[in-house]
């Protein structure tokens, strides 16, 4: 469904993507991980082209992004649903108006319509009834579920989450990834996670990559990742700052 090809990324002088090559297999969950600062949101916006690589390609669909100009960008871009880290929602709208927002600007759907599939959306992601409320009312991890609601209010093919459960306790970070693999099953989206939370990638994903220095150093299903012999990922994997600091200086 995505396929990323030799990715070379720099701002200024410094490489942030080093020929980054990645498959991200149609129909599954599919998990970057990383360090903080080691290009996971980077590569995530190339996916989406709000980057454009230095070289390389982005293939998504069979369409190739890197040749696309803005105005086809834009109208491709609905076929992405996406979840950011704090649900960027607007705080001056309700909730429902929060989630109904896309298809107002996108779809040609009448009032009742838009009410009744608002409500759908909500109900998927465990929040029925909260149309009226305003985010403000909201705890963190109603607001990643508006956010969530309002990413696939559209029905997409891909849905992408920017750390999904980045300052959330350890029962709404349980929550956040069953419900990341129940919209996933419900809809048989493709869906692509970024994050550091290396129990929820071994737990729901499919497959597995893990980005160090720019490049995917391993890639593969969750067991294939446990067993992996790289040193980079068994530090990651438990978590030794001291072999980090020792497999950075190699």
């Amino acid at each position: 469904m995505i396929g990323l090809i030799d990715i070379h990324k720099s701002f200024k002088k410094q490489k942030v993507l080093d020929g980054l090559t990645l498959e991200v297999p149609k129909g599954k969950i599919t998990i970057l991980l990383g360090r903080s600062g080691s290009g996971k949101s980077v590569t995530l916006k190339h996916i989406i082209g709000l980057i454009k690589p230095d070289s390389g390609r982005i293939i998504v669909d069979t369409e190739d992004i890197t040749a696309m100009d803005e105005r086809k960008l834009n109208d491709f871009r609905r076929r992405f649903g996406m979840l950011f880290q704090d649900g960027a929602l607007f705080d001056s709208m309700s909730v429902g108006e929060n989630v109904a927002f896309p298809l107002v600007e996108h779809t040609k759907l009448k009032r009742g319509e838009i009410v009744e599939k608002v409500a759908e959306t909500l109900a998927m992601v465990g929040l029925a009834g909260v149309e009226e409320k305003m985010p403000s009312e909201l705890s963190g991890g109603m607001r990643k579920r508006v956010g969530l609601a309002r990413a696939i209010v559209l029905d997409p093919k891909i849905i992408l989450y920017d750390e999904p459960t980045t300052g959330l306790d350890p029962l709404m970070t349980d929550d956040i990834n069953k419900l990341i693999v129940d919209i996933q099953e419900r809809l048989g989206t493709t869906t692509f996670v970024i994050s550091h939370d290396v129990e929820a990638a071994l737990d729901i994903g499919h497959k597995i990559a893990v980005l160090y220095e720019g490049k995917i150093c391993v890639a593969g299903t969750p067991d294939e990742i446990r067993n992996s012999e790289h040193p980079f990922v068994r530090a990651f994997l438990e978590r030794k700052a001291g072999d980090f600091i020792s497999v950075e200086s190699d």
